[in-house]
């Protein structure tokens, strides 16, 4: 169920590793208060870590992007799944190893900080290949890789998103290619990105931190990757995360603490009194009858996602199948 914090968030963890699409902006726009919640916790003392499975941009230029926004951030402040991709490698291999890449300059980047050597495919004297998100990557290079790994060549992936935001739409992600050369080959690879860990142990390495505190707006990548490391986890519903996500979520997808956007950063989070399969707090009763999902009362936004989600996971996890949320309206925040 949800945690409870009885001091703002921003001074009860020392860092915030925010996912970026979603959380910070959404396509090429920031979330409406975003930059501003966000100096707030820098000035409440909070470290602030911006945190990416796109393996395609080096940090910089992420870094960039957030100042064009309106938001502080240096390169230092910016963690790739491609640089964590890089000291997988690098841990292994050691620096000056050969490894072939497909992706694009971000992962190139980040293996030549590491001290490796980017190489093509056909070369025999590769000790690994990485694969990240690239739109330049070519069909014969995957198919070369392909067999490659199913011969034996160690393979890491920056991270397994099956989709990506574009300015066209949703569009496949590099987990479409991981997937492709993963059924071809028999062969699954070490994950860089969320939700497996190396990208989170990354992210504390380089900014530091005693008390972290995860931002998200997916479950399956930002919360279950939190779980995983063992933090705690901040959800905020400016993403793809919606009511039907939330009341479905799996217990390693459920975060600690619930809010509509970042200004969650700056409130106390009280947890619901539960039982019977209901949930109450600050004026909302929620509650599940012959499996539907019934809100009555008056509140804040926040309290109202609360209250929903521990209810729905209460009867999730007696009933083995999500509540139904038919007829059900989130109040507006």
């Amino acid at each position: 169920m949800l945690g409870r914090s009885e001091e703002p968030l921003a001074t009860a963890y020392d860092l915030a590793m925010l996912d970026l699409d979603g959380v910070v902006y959404v396509g090429g726009d920031a979330v409406p208060g975003a930059p501003e919640h966000l100096a707030d916790a820098r000035e409440a003392g909070m470290r602030l870590a911006f945190i990416t499975n796109n393996a395609s941009r080096p940090p910089g230029r992420v870094a960039e992007h957030l100042r064009e926004l309106g938001i502080e951030a240096e390169e230092k402040d910016v963690v790739t799944s491609a640089q964590a991709a890089a000291r997988v490698l690098a841990d292994r291999l050691g620096s000056g190893a050969r490894v072939v890449l497909l992706g694009a300059s971000g992962l190139e980047t980040a293996l030549a900080e590491e001290g490796l050597v980017p190489v093509p495919v056909g070369d025999e004297d590769a000790k690994a290949v990485v694969t990240g998100y690239g739109p330049d990557v070519l069909w014969r290079d995957i198919m070369r890789a392909a067999v490659r790994v199913r011969e034996g060549l160690w393979w890491v992936a920056s991270n397994t998103d099956m989709t990506i935001p574009t300015a066209y739409g949703v569009a496949p992600g590099h987990g479409v290619l991981v997937e492709t050369i993963r059924a071809f080959s028999g062969v699954d690879p070490v994950v860089a990105g969320k939700p497996e860990r190396p990208l989170l142990d990354e992210t504390i390495r380089r900014v530091g931190g005693d008390r972290p505190l995860m931002v998200g707006d997916r479950l399956d990548t930002d919360i279950e990757g939190a779980t995983k490391v063992g933090i705690d986890s901040l959800l905020v519903l400016t993403g793809v995360t919606g009511l039907a996500e939330l009341v479905a979520a799996r217990p390693e997808e459920r975060p600690t603490y619930v809010a509509a956007d970042l200004a969650g950063l700056h409130e106390v989070h009280p947890a619901p009194e539960t039982g019977e399969g209901k949930a109450s707090l600050g004026g909302w009763t929620a509650d599940v009858r012959s499996g539907r999902l019934t809100v009555e009362g008056d509140g804040s936004a926040d309290d109202w996602w609360r209250v929903v989600a521990s209810a729905a996971w209460q009867h999730l996890d007696a009933a083995g199948e999500p509540v139904s949320v038919d007829g059900v309206e989130p109040p507006l925040p």
